[in-house]
């Protein structure tokens, strides 16, 4: 008797739940938001808010030589979204990190011919047109838009320094002789430096090179660009 009123109990509950659930299970169907739970809408909003990127400024113009020995400058750029790195070759810490971050990077967007990468070497001195060359074969960079730059070291330290102040600098004390950030710029088609919000409404300026997270963002904000 027992059994008999409790599976009467659960048929219940399950006719109840039916009668609530189904139309609203029809309803996403009909509106094609079946797939969308919790977590997706809390991804597409996370997006949605991203897309309004603040406008720091205008790039610094830079003109310098590339691993083919071509004149290279933000004019070359136009047009282009594209984002920009300071590093140097012999560098025994960061950069690889920073190398493995941009490939990830050229992997997302590579074939398109609005998307560019621009790695200016700090030690230019050792880094010419030759060892950039092979660097970047060493890498596996394919994109013919990646271009790995050097020149008068004075200018390549004033550029990031004082134009971008991205520091970079040079330090007898540690073994690579130089230090610089692992930060990335973000430059959208009309020549601008881009970026996002923080969690406080503050400019984020530069992306993080070196983080997964930082990765992730400047590679949704870079889609975000090359649609504008």
């Amino acid at each position: 008797m027992l059994k008999n009123k409790s599976y009467i109990g659960i048929s219940l509950i399950i006719l109840i739940f039916g009668i609530y659930a189904i139309p609203k299970i029809i309803d996403r169907i009909q509106n094609d938001e079946i797939v969308k739970g919790d977590r997706l809408d809390a991804i597409s909003n996370s997006m949605e808010a991203n897309k309004s990127l603040v406008k720091i400024g205008p790039v610094p113009k830079f003109g310098l030589l590339n691993q083919e020995n071509s004149k290279i400058s933000n004019e070359t750029y136009k047009g282009k979204v594209y984002v920009l790195e300071f590093f140097f070759t012999t560098c025994p810490t960061i950069c690889p990190k920073m190398n493995r971050s941009m490939l990830s990077i050229e992997n997302t967007f590579f074939g398109n011919p609005n998307f560019g990468i621009v790695s200016i070497s700090i030690n230019p001195e050792h880094d010419t047109a030759e060892v950039l060359k092979a660097h970047k074969e060493l890498l596996g960079a394919k994109s013919a838009n990646w271009n790995f730059l050097t020149g008068e070291k004075s200018i390549i330290f004033d550029l990031a320094n004082k134009g971008f102040n991205l520091y970079v600098g040079e330090n007898s004390k540690i073994k690579a002789g130089f230090e610089h950030s692992g930060l990335f710029a973000l430059i959208d088609k009309k020549g601008y430096i881009r970026c996002r919000k923080d969690n406080f409404e503050n400019p984020i300026l530069y992306y993080d090179g070196l983080d997964k997270k930082g990765v992730r963002d400047i590679q949704q904000d870079i889609a975000i660009l090359l649609k504008e």
